[in-house]
């Protein structure tokens, strides 16, 4: 039997926090404790405590979403999701791999900033990644870039996990750099980042990742992600494209966007 966590969420009207600034109570024995929705090595530490929180109590939905529009772009293109050779960048836990290996992809490569993402996805689902490498995309050494060029990337897919802190543009950009020219890019992102009114650097960036010459959009479509913890629903856009060419190394240099 699985292990069941005690969670309380905060009273009315102190949900006017960031989306990455929330917290909750996690109780175990005698003691209250303080987490908040992106404390990962805490969540990851405490088997199951992920899946109880995003996907039972808040709903979440996206790793399904995308890897449903993902194989339906592949399908509508006279492809298939077993051809692909896939980089599940900030993978966590696995959720998403563990959509994509039913899928049956080929090879299934995982990526996380944290160690213990890494040894929660090993942990509770020790089949699903080929290999999981713990770096980060940001100041990643020539080896590690040379390896992971050498599993002959087609697919990159990033799930909940761009945007709030987590996935900056430059880590964003260098795993694109992996996927070889006509392959695919899937991906959620929170549906005010592509509001025009949003003039940060990483809304910025996606924007003209999507209106450039660099990616080919095949299907955008707006969804729920998952539940605020007062219950309402926040809506997300799963995204995928093909990518058409490489983005230039001094690309966010030159339109001034914080990497």
């Amino acid at each position: 039997m699985k292990k069941r966590y005690r969670i309380q969420f905060p009273k009315q009207g102190s949900f006017d926090l960031g989306q990455d600034e929330v917290s909750f109570k996690l109780i175990e024995s005698d003691r209250r404790i303080d987490l908040r929705f992106h404390d990962y090595a805490e969540i990851y530490g405490r088997p199951g405590l992920y899946e109880q929180l995003f996907y039972e109590r808040l709903q979440c939905s996206s790793p399904q979403k995308v890897g449903e529009i993902l194989a339906q772009t592949l399908r509508a293109n006279g492809q298939s999701t077993r051809e692909l050779r896939v980089l599940d960048l900030g993978a966590g836990n696995g959720m998403m791999g563990e959509v994509l290996r039913a899928q049956g992809v080929s090879r299934l490569v995982g990526a996380d900033i944290i160690q213990a993402a890494c040894d929660a996805a090993l942990r509770d689902r020790p089949d699903v990644y080929d290999e999981y490498y713990v770096a980060d995309f940001t100041a990643l050494d020539a080896g590690l870039v040379e390896d992971i060029g050498a599993w002959g990337i087609d697919c990159l897919t990033v799930v909940a996990a761009l945007g709030f802190g987590d996935i900056p543009p430059a880590a964003f950009l260098q795993a694109m750099q992996f996927v070889r020219e006509g392959g695919w890019i899937a991906f959620n992102i929170r549906d005010t980042f592509l509001d025009a009114s949003d003039d940060s650097g990483f809304s910025r960036f996606v924007r003209e990742m999507i209106a450039g010459r660099f990616l080919s959009v095949h299907h955008l479509e707006r969804y729920r992600h998952r539940l605020s913890m007062e219950g309402a629903p926040l809506f997300y856009y799963a995204l995928v494209a093909r990518k058409n060419e490489d983005v230039p190394t001094d690309f966010l240099a030159s339109r001034s966007i914080v990497a």
